[in-house]
């Protein structure tokens, strides 16, 4: 059994900051000891990995991604292996994509496709949500099966009718179903009937550059549809999550929730947080690079949506990382906004971006790593396998250096996506060295990984109920 010691760094976790030495056995956490001390000296291992001056975390969960995802009439441009890869350069170790039912077809076929999609092409670990398209007696009965199988969350949608959409009948049924089996249900919250009449008014009225995307999918119908998405939950007595919150209403009715007692939980996205509106605007047709759903906001909402995180009205961090690349896809939307494909790039930069945050007093180190690696990894049923530095996790561990210096780019990025969300952004902090259960995937700055690394994982359900 292959034995590393990773020593002379900080293990910074969601509980604890420790000077400590890691010893990792078999893909596993081992143990844990001071520096110095009788019992780290006295490891013996196959590799030592020298990590003074750096921090040692757990690896990243993004618990929302989109690798291959077929959107208006193309697809997402990372596939599961350059996807993963991307991630692994970021320190996420995890990703908890969605496998998608088709109108009038089965979840299990869908399911099915994207393991097919998956199998054997994942540099690092992966999961799967199911996105319930198709709400009927069937499908809830299938909902059971899944639960029972480690596919614990469902996605439904309150946008886009007629591809996804689910109106508040079929999103009870499913919730009531998610009520007795465990699952979680999450939630794409904003009134697509009510913006598909706003979308035509705008293209009717010549309104067709990217920006007009953001004017039309209003803040009041991000936070309407939120109400009614928790409204419905406490109706059906199930908890809900509320995918890539970006407005500051919407965090409201998540707090008001919240403080009533009622089990919902909110995630955003580093494209909220740091980019805005000013982003849409850009002049020709570059802001539709920024064109995702839910869209960009006036950068007057990041401020709410941080203090949202730091007092845990929001819980997770994910990228809903869907990336088409300007030319040839985002392309298809000039001369009508309605057509851009939704999706922005964003797997290998979470962690960074997020760390950017702690250097600018946003948050501290241990909120960091909550927020990106433990609460997602105990919201879908991971922890503490993922999401800690723990005897028995998996040894999924990132040394990052703090003071390093990058400058975000296409250029050197490695997402199969033809630019950056971020370009030219500079941020302190950057991966090292990234180990998914003890084997290295990235070694000093290089790639060492391979496809079909990754494995499968069964989840157990939220365990913050």
């Amino acid at each position: 059994m292959s034995r590393t010691v990773i020593h002379g760094g900080l293990v910074v976790t969601a509980s604890d900051e420790i000077h400590a030495d890691v010893l990792i056995e078999g893909g596993r956490i081992a143990a844990l000891a001071a520096h110095g001390t009788d019992a780290a000296t006295s490891w013996s291992a196959d590799r030592r990995i020298d990590a003074t001056g750096t921090y040692v975390l757990p690896g990243g969960v993004d618990a929302h991604t989109h690798m291959e995802m077929p959107f208006g009439g193309t697809y997402a441009a990372d596939t599961f292996e350059t996807g993963t890869r991307a991630a692994a350069w970021g320190g996420t170790t995890t990703i908890v994509d969605f496998a998608i039912q088709t109108m009038g077809r089965s979840l299990r076929e869908g399911l099915d496709t994207w393991h097919a999609k998956a199998d054997g092409r994942c540099a690092v670990d992966y999961g799967f949500h199911m996105i319930l398209s198709d709400v009927n007696e069937s499908s809830l009965k299938e909902m059971d099966r899944l639960v029972a199988e480690g596919v614990t969350s469902f996605k439904l949608f309150m946008a886009y009718p007629g591809v996804f959409y689910s109106d508040d009948g079929r999103i009870l049924r499913a919730m009531q179903r998610a009520s007795g089996n465990g699952g979680l249900v999450m939630m794409h919250a904003e009134n697509g009937i009510a913006i598909d009449v706003l979308v035509e008014q705008a293209l009717a009225e010549g309104r067709t550059d990217p920006r007009y995307h953001g004017d039309v999918r209003k803040v009041a119908l991000e936070a309407e549809a939120t109400h009614r998405a928790v409204q419905l939950a406490r109706v059906a007595g199930a908890p809900l999550y509320v995918v890539h919150v970006s407005a500051d209403e919407a965090v409201d009715e998540i707090a008001a929730a919240r403080h009533k007692g009622l089990p919902v939980f909110g995630e955003t996205c580093p494209q909220y947080l740091f980019l805005s509106t000013d982003n849409l605007a850009e002049p020709g047709f570059e802001g539709a690079k920024y064109v995702c759903s839910t869209p960009l906001r006036p950068r007057e909402h990041q401020e709410v949506l941080w203090r949202g995180l730091r007092n845990n009205e929001l819980q997770v961090v994910s990228t809903d990382h869907c990336p088409f690349c300007f030319s040839g896809q985002k392309e298809m939307g000039r001369g009508d906004f309605s057509k851009i494909p939704n999706g922005m790039p964003g797997v290998e930069h979470r962690m960074d971006l997020l760390h950017q945050a702690v250097v600018d007093g946003h948050l501290s180190r241990r909120r960091w790593v909550e927020i990106a690696c433990a609460s997602p990894a105990r919201m879908f049923g991971l922890y503490p396998k993922k999401g800690t530095i723990a005897p028995g996790a998996d040894a999924d561990v990132v040394i990052y250096d703090p003071g390093a210096e990058q400058t975000i780019s296409a250029e050197t990025h490695h997402m199969a996506v033809d630019y950056s969300a971020y370009e030219g952004r500079r941020v302190t902090g950057q991966v090292r060295t990234v180990l998914s259960r003890g084997v290295p995937v990235i070694e000093d700055r290089a790639y060492v990984g391979h496809a079909g690394h990754g494995t499968y994982l069964p989840r157990g359900t939220c365990q913050y109920l």
